[in-house]
């Protein structure tokens, strides 16, 4: 089977998904992974769909397989997000942390792991920081005139907030 018609396949199949009933998308992916069990992104797909069936434990080895086969572009950025925040889900917060910290190298810019890093942040007991880091996050990605003259403000609140929590460490 070509990548693309792969692609393809696995864009069917998540087409179809019921997120409340995983349990016809994971038999659907199965045959796919047996045929392809080193495929980056069917690891991912498999990983994910155990992930939203609620069997987390069973995910991350999928993602972390995906992301040790070679997991590019935005569906590594995507699995970081989702590989982070069931490490957090599962009370793994220094891993969840670690890969946030990674993914947020690899991608800068990208709001959906800032927030979902804040997340952990506020699981971690950093509440300071993780709201520190949805100020700076605002400042740097939400554009609308009233806010525009506030940004410094914002990240002045942001860094100051993130010192209390590296003073109570």
């Amino acid at each position: 089977m070509t990548p693309a018609a792969l692609d393809a396949q696995l864009d069917r199949i998540f087409a179809g998904r019921n997120r409340d009933d995983m349990g016809p998308t994971i038999a659907a992916l199965l045959p796919i992974y047996e045929a392809h069990p080193s495929e980056p992104r069917v690891l991912y797909e498999v990983g994910g769909a155990y992930d939203t069936a609620g069997e987390e434990e069973t995910a991350v080895g999928f993602y972390e397989r995906a992301m040790a086969a070679g997991l590019s572009g935005d569906i590594r950025r995507r699995c970081y997000l989702q590989y982070g925040s069931t490490l957090r889900n599962l009370g793994r917060l220094d891993e969840s942390l670690d890969i946030f910290a990674r993914a947020r190298e690899e991608f800068p810019g990208s709001v959906a792991l800032g927030a979902f890093e804040a997340l952990t942040l506020h699981a971690a007991g950093r509440a300071n920081t993780a709201l520190g880091s949805l100020l700076t996050l605002l400042a740097d990605h939400v554009h609308a005139d009233e806010l525009e003259r506030y940004k410094p403000a914002l990240r002045g609140n942001a860094d100051y907030l993130a010192s209390l929590d590296a003073d109570g460490a």
